[in-house]
């Protein structure tokens, strides 16, 4: 199969490495190589990423790309998001084939969850 325009990496400016990686280890399990200490890469998120804390000017912004993590059971996510100390941003709510929320990390970045609807 092609990878040719398929989604390879995806990098998320932080503010603070040690937030970042105690918020999404906690929230998601999410592990890390770290590259020094202005670099983590991301393991065991389904697409290889990395947190780059020498984001400059293009630090997180509500501007940017949505990244949306799919969860088989929302509630328990977005609680383990909140227990991270997370911020819901735009509460659960229905759409089309599933449902979702926003969250800001300890960053200011903000990603969604969603899961897919138990509806035919």
């Amino acid at each position: 199969m092609s990878t040719h325009h398929h989604f390879n990496y995806i990098e998320l400016p932080t503010t603070d490495m040690a937030a970042m990686k105690a918020f999404y280890t906690q929230a998601f399990g999410w592990e890390y190589i770290d590259y020094g200490p202005r670099y983590a890469a991301i393991i065991g998120a389904g697409v290889d990423g990395g947190f780059d804390a020498d984001a400059g000017a293009r630090g997180p912004s509500k501007q940017g790309v949505l990244v949306i993590l799919h969860s088989d059971d929302l509630l328990a996510s977005e609680q383990a998001v909140k227990a991270a100390g997370g911020v819901i941003s735009v509460p659960a709510f229905d759409f089309p084939g599933g449902r979702r929320f926003h969250f800001t990390d300890p960053s200011g970045n903000e990603l969604g969850v969603w899961t897919q609807s138990s509806e035919g």
